[in-house]
């Protein structure tokens, strides 16, 4: 059953495959020459399970979406004081590639912008540019769960190309914010820059976030709570560049571009998710995957500042009351990413039962994702043969469609022991 959500997601990708907006990131060679037409998405519940649509499995550099790790990893290995003596955290409104710092303090203005992820470089304590790469590309892999590789053309193009980013670095030194030599510190910078990554790769490190550090699919604890709220902070704010206030409030996630054509967002607590597409809007964001996002959590109530409670939404028990039928009772409020950890449940208990009972009746809010979702999982039980029936007393998984309420109020019971009645007799009648 969770093909339910698969099939969601590639439809909704499909809708927007045929957009052509937007232009390759062409001010760096290598990027120029990437297809076009790539688009590709991944989805990372908090437990690990990942869909993937579409170019999901394609490799592309990583570019700025890097920049929140980086600083991540500074916090880690040199604490928020150091870091913040050296990188403010307020929005810009400026151009990623600013040439510019904070005019009072001197500072790049957050570590989101390159003048910020290029001091953020010179914060990962080490003795050499090889080392400092490697605790980065080592701690990138850590939130990915695989290891990350460089691309060694993109490398080289990006060297070849970055005077801007040699005007930054240089600037920096001069007012003391880099202690390092400026052009070891820059080829470390372009080095994250270009190791590779996938969507699935992006939503598995989105996940991380999501988890307070710890990776859903090694179970590997990366970094810790708090630099995970500080850095999903300054992503809020600053993430997406001088977009980024759009894109709070009408995406509402947490959530990194970067020219090489990908977005990652965070839902905290519940998901993560990559995007991969190189058409890229005046602000250097993928103009396919903002499209996608912004559907993405508008039909499924990702925003942040609506799903507070969903945490809450879980499995409540699982019994069986009696042979082949169980029932699955659930609490709390119930949005898309609680819906869908549900099914899957449902899913996986599926070759032990003749008959599942859905109880709803302890749910507190429901969302139109979820109600698709489950009245999908009704009918792929009825087609597998199975007995599908709901405990919904107040009816508020009722369907929108008028022709198929009637079937809904058909397996609708006020509660499960009327449920299980049902079901004993929908048995012994077979």
């Amino acid at each position: 059953m969770s093909h339910l959500v698969q099939n969601y997601l590639d439809r909704v990708r499909l809708e927007y495959q045929a957009v052509d907006d937007g232009e390759l990131a062409d001010y760096i060679p290598e990027l120029a020459q990437v297809d076009p037409a790539g688009f590709g998405l991944a989805l990372s519940s908090a437990d690990g399970y990942v869909y993937q649509s579409g170019d999901a499995a394609r490799e592309f550099t990583i570019q700025s979406i890097s920049k929140p790790f980086t600083y991540a990893l500074a916090l880690d290995r040199s604490g928020a004081a150091a870091v913040d003596a050296r990188i403010g955290v307020e929005p810009s409104g400026e151009a990623f590639n600013q040439i510019s710092v904070d005019p009072d303090t001197k500072r790049p203005k957050n570590p989101m912008i390159n003048a910020g992820a290029i001091a953020a470089v010179s914060l990962v304590p080490a003795d050499s540019a090889d080392e400092r790469f490697a605790l980065i590309q080592d701690y990138y892999s850590a939130f990915a769960g695989r290891r990350l590789e460089l691309d060694h053309d993109v490398y080289a193009s990006e060297k070849a190309t970055g005077n801007r980013n040699r005007a930054i670095a240089y600037m920096l030194a001069s007012f003391g914010v880099l202690d390092d030599d400026p052009d070891q510190v820059l080829d470390v910078y372009y080095r994250q820059c270009s190791l590779k990554v996938t969507a699935v790769d992006l939503a598995r490190m989105a996940a991380t976030l999501a988890r307070s550090g710890v990776n859903p699919l090694t179970g590997r604890r990366v970094t810790d709570a708090t630099v995970v709220r500080r850095t999903l902070s300054v992503m809020v704010t600053c993430g997406m560049y001088d977009g980024a206030g759009d894109w709070v409030s009408e995406v509402g996630l947490p959530a990194k571009s970067g020219v090489g054509g990908g977005v990652l967002a965070v839902l905290p607590g519940q998901l993560g998710i990559g995007t991969y597409s190189p058409l890229l809007d005046p602000k250097g964001n993928s103009v396919r995957s903002m499209m996608l996002c912004r559907r993405l959590s508008e039909e499924l109530g990702l925003h942040f500042l609506t799903v507070s409670r969903d945490s809450r939404a879980t499995m409540r028990a699982s019994y069986e009351p009696c042979p082949g039928v169980r029932v699955f009772e659930t609490h709390g409020d119930l949005l898309f990413p609680g819906a869908e950890q549900v099914v899957r449940t449902i899913e996986r208990a599926c070759s032990d039962l003749d008959v599942a009972i859905l109880d709803v009746s302890r749910i507190d809010d429901i969302d139109s994702a979820a109600r698709r979702i489950f009245a999908g999982m009704g009918a792929e039980l009825r087609a597998q043969g199975k007995l599908s029936y709901l405990v919904d007393p107040d009816g508020i998984v009722a369907p929108d469609d008028a022709a198929i309420r009637a079937e809904y109020e058909a397996i609708r019971f006020r509660t499960v022991e009327d449920a299980v009645e049902a079901a004993t007799a929908g048995l012994r009648s077979r």
